[in-house]
């Protein structure tokens, strides 16, 4: 089981910065946490990025049982 971390929106949509999901690769996990939060937290995750142990990932990237998974959404905001 991978680590999830949610933040912002992604953590709102989700109702937990926290998870534990099953998947052997990104793609696989996004698609389990998606079936798990819904719809609003899928909209989310289109519009994200996702790293995996504080690096830049695709949905190709492989999991393993201690990594950390993160859902960054967009920041907006600014002058």
């Amino acid at each position: 089981m991978a680590k999830l971390l949610l933040l912002g929106p992604a953590r709102e949509a989700a109702g937990t910065g926290h998870d534990e999901v099953e998947g052997a690769t990104v793609r696989d996990v996004m698609r389990a946490a998606c079936d798990r939060y819904g719809e609003r937290f899928e909209a989310i995750v289109a519009t994200s990025q996702i790293w995996v142990n504080r690096d830049v990932a695709d949905e190709t990237t492989r999991v393993g049982p201690h990594d950390e998974v993160a859902v960054l959404p967009p920041v907006s905001g600014g002058c």
